[in-house]
């Protein structure tokens, strides 16, 4: 049988990891880490390529067998936190009477990235109320490339309406431009003019890399399409990367939650991906990681991704100590210093050394620890090691190290300190565990989600160093799934189409709404979405008059479906059980072409009264989560019945005597897709969008799902 086989490529900060993936099997067929080349002239991509080629030649991969290379990349984060940016020239445009507020709002000053790192600015200002003249543009640009602008922005007032002026000066323009209308759809012309800054002066970079990563997968003869990961957890093509590259932000963290969920059925958890100098943390509710706009050093942008929370501890954090005790670990790392792991050293090399105190990079405290071998070199006491000291870690796992080196550095330390090897690395693990469990309470409180129904997901080639320790601490239940050293790379290859559209709209009707879903799902599909795997999700935001249209799907199938196995009714059921939390009390309801929908009753109580709610669990037949509602009601039937009853429903829930002051949030299963109304505000035309998609059904039976 001919393999179809797709290759995913995680650029870290310490490690560039790459694995293939059989995609009508499921089954990796291998995997390859290398250190991240950043030091590279050719920059991250050059590591891409050894470890592609590498992977390629190691499994014996025929260049016809691949179908899709994907890959999620650091360099974005790693280029604004080094400073390593362009010198951007802002034009600023807008009529006459309004130039002092245009200039107010686009006129960026040079971006603080990090201490005394900083994203060149120069700017001018040109009016829009008279038609514009070539002579007059190129005249601009010239004097902004006189201040060694290498890049452009231009932002207009209004441009996300008419976008025709700032077209027109990105044509003129003989140097890489960004327009403010391509980041997002919504107002707000300073935090609109900020993001396009921030993408142009990485923008150079990027399409460097691009090229390169793009020739040297030619020259092998690859004709497979390249992507690129999305922080939001979508993908996007080259071209985009090459003009956006500022929606790769976290995109590593995204793909390994995508790997986490590919692999693991996860209604509420934490994902938390243990690497070697940080560790992501990441809450997923109701089956999906939570998303937010990105702020990039303190600088909010109109860029949407994961709400990931970095925490400076990780498998490779150093020990800190006030000259008696432990005082911290973290931020530093062994990476970053240099310095080999005590337990991945011989026991010869640690025995009769001395614990000695260092600066990781110049300006930091001299107050981390090593230990000096007698022949004068050091190894680092970590997280990692205090793990192996321990015996905490299984011998096959990736964080394994020798056992009896780990005892050794441990135990000079402890001698040193008055304390027990035990005692030690005791400590060693408890403060790595609190300051993770901290960003998780915070994320908790922050998305309201019970605390007791929360599994633990751990990711990273150090998740077993930290993970199981802080569900010990925490009293949850935890899981590490397979292959966790390389869950970003499978993620990645496993990632889908996300496309989203946002639009400031005050009072959107049925038609703005059907309009945006057509596009969004348009878009979607000529990105490679397979249309029947196509999610569509809508919002809208009426304080901020913002309506958002959100589409997923995946592209060709998802990871081993061809062959995989559906779950059947009894399967599903347990799966339902198992992600509710409860042994019994569920009900299945409807027998649908795609979906297993479970509905559970459940009490909530509040002071001395309770009320009754029905929670609502959707899965597909291979039993993802593909909706969750805490509280809501089902109805079923022919979509002609259903609009009829939808109607008396409606009036009500709007009229009745229990009226809502906002109509209720609707999703409807017509058998292939999932499609969200939450995005409409006013009866009628939520019932004119939901008798519309009723009658263009093809489907003989629809489940209408109604959020209260």
């Amino acid at each position: 049988m001919t393999r179809r086989i797709r290759i995913g490529v995680d650029v870290g900060g310490t490690f560039t990891k790459a694995i293939a993936v059989d995609m009508i099997t499921g089954i990796l067929l291998g995997k390859v880490t290398i250190p991240t080349t950043h030091t590279s002239p050719e920059g991250v991509s050059e590591g891409i390529l050894s470890a592609l080629t590498t992977l390629i030649k190691n499994q014996c991969i025929e260049v016809s067998e691949i179908e899709l290379i994907s890959h999620s990349t650091t360099q974005a984060v790693n280029a604004l936190l080094e400073g390593d940016t362009s010198k951007v020239g802002i034009i600023g445009m807008g009529v006459g009477l309004e130039k002092s507020n245009v200039i107010k709002r686009t006129a960026v000053k040079d971006v603080e990235l990090a201490p005394n790192k900083y994203l060149k600015t120069c700017y001018r200002f040109l009016d829009t109320s008279k038609f514009l003249d070539e002579r007059e543009v190129v005249s601009i640009i010239d004097d902004l490339m006189s201040e060694e602008a290498s890049v452009l922005v231009v932002s207009e007032a209004y441009g996300v309406d008419d976008p025709s002026n700032e077209l027109f000066v990105m044509e003129k323009s003989s140097i890489p431009a960004t327009g403010g209308h391509e980041l997002t759809g919504i107002y707000g012309l300073e935090i609109r003019t900020l993001t396009a800054a921030i993408n142009a002066g990485i923008l150079l970079k990027s399409i460097t890399t691009a090229k390169f990563v793009e020739s040297a997968i030619e020259r092998q003869g690859i004709t497979a399409p390249l992507v690129i990961m999305k922080g939001d957890g979508g993908i996007t093509d080259m071209k985009t990367f090459k003009t956006k590259p500022i929606l790769t932000i976290l995109s590593g963290p995204a793909a390994s939650i995508a790997g986490a969920l590919l692999h693991l059925r996860i209604l509420n958890g934490i994902f938390i991906e243990v690497g070697g100098t940080s560790t992501n943390v990441c809450i997923i509710k109701n089956g999906k990681p939570e998303i937010k706009y990105v702020t990039i050093m303190n600088h909010p942008t109109c860029i949407k991704s994961l709400d990931v929370r970095v925490v400076g501890v990780a498998g490779g954090s150093l020990v800190r100590w006030s000259g008696k005790k432990i005082v911290d670990v973290g931020p530093r790392s062994a990476h970053i210093s240099g310095l080999m792991y005590s337990c991945y050293a011989k026991p010869d090399d640690i025995e009769g050394g001395q614990i000695i105190t260092f600066m990781p990079k110049e300006g930091d405290p001299m107050d981390y620890l090593a230990i000096e071998s007698a022949g004068g070199k050091r190894y680092a006491i970590t997280t990692t090691c205090a793990a192996n000291a321990l015996g905490i870690i299984s011998e096959k796992d990736y964080a394994k190290g020798n056992q009896e080196s780990a005892k050794l550095a441990l135990s000079i330390l402890a001698q040193r300190i008055g304390m027990t090897m035990e005692e030690v690395a005791n400590v060693i693990l408890d403060i790595s565990a609190r300051k993770v469990m901290d960003v998780i309470n915070v994320l908790v409180k922050d998305y309201k989600v019970k605390s007791d129904r929360i599994v633990l997901i751990g990711g990273g080639g150090a998740a077993s160093v930290l993970v199981p320790r802080i569900a010990e601490k925490t009293n949850k239940v935890y899981k590490i799934p397979e292959h966790a050293e390389v869950i970003s790379s499978i993620g990645v290859a496993a990632a889908m189409i996300r496309e989203e559209q946002e639009t400031t709209i005050s009072n959107p009707s049925s038609e703005d709404l059907s309009n945006m879903i057509k596009e969004v799902e348009n878009r979607a599909i000529s990105k490679g979405a397979v249309p029947e795997t196509v999610t569509i999700q809508s919002e809208y935001i009426s304080e901020r008059s913002l309506l958002r249209v959100t589409a997923y799907g995946n592209i060709s199938l998802d990871i081993g479906t061809v062959n995989a196995k559906e779950i059947d009714d009894k399967e599903a059921t347990i799966l339902a059980c198992e992600l509710f939390g409860i042994n019994d009390g569920i009900r299945r309801l409807y027998d649908m072409k795609n979906y297993y929908v479970f509905a559970c009753k459940t009490e909530k109580k509040k002071l001395f009264l309770k009320s009754h709610r029905q929670a609502i669990l959707v899965l597909d037949k291979y039993g993802k989560v593909k909706l969750s509602v805490e509280n809501g009601e089902i109805y079923n039937g022919r979509p002609q019945e259903l609009a009829g009853l939808f109607f008396n429903y409606l009036r009500e829930y709007t009229n009745g005597s229990k009226s809502h002051d906002l109509v209720p949030q609707i999703h409807i299963l017509d058998g292939t897709r999932i499609i969200d109304f939450s995005s409409l505000i006013s009866p009628e035309q939520l019932l004119k969008a939901v008798r519309k998609e009723l009658e263009k059904t093809s489907n003989d039976e629809v489940t209408i799902i109604v959020k209260t």
